[in-house]
């Protein structure tokens, strides 16, 4: 089954270059349907709003950090199974563990191109 370019996408990161790259690289990718948040608690609110088929977090950010918004989604019934991909400037191991253990669907490493950003995603929700 083909992915739905249409589907909305959340991004969440405190910096908003960041915001605007992850938006090119996915408008590259022909994904147009984004919104974004600068903070996790922003990003846990809109999650309840509205169901995205994908969130892309970033990690380190303040009050809430992307891990334990990833906690949030995966202890919610309704949010459970949304595809979530951590992103992040340090690719420790203990890092990618507590990942993994909270559910993160994938992960990447800072920095990143389209081609690593549709790699990722196509290995959580499929071709497109």
């Amino acid at each position: 089954m083909a992915v739905d370019k249409d589907m909305p996408i959340l991004i969440v990161d405190d910096y908003k270059t960041m915001l605007r790259i992850i938006r090119n690289l996915l408008k590259q990718l022909g994904f147009n349907n984004v919104d974004e948040a600068s903070d996790g608690e922003a990003a846990l609110r809109k999650i309840q709003e509205k169901k995205f088929g994908l969130v892309i977090s970033d990690w380190n950010m303040e009050p809430m950090t992307g891990l334990q918004l990833l906690k949030k989604v995966r202890s919610d019934p309704k949010t459970a199974k949304m595809p979530f991909i951590m992103v992040t400037a340090e690719s420790k191991t203990e890092n990618v563990v507590a990942a993994k253990k909270a559910g993160v669907n994938n992960y990447i490493v800072k920095p990143f191109n389209a081609a690593t950003l549709k790699g990722k995603m196509t290995a959580v929700i499929g071709d497109f």
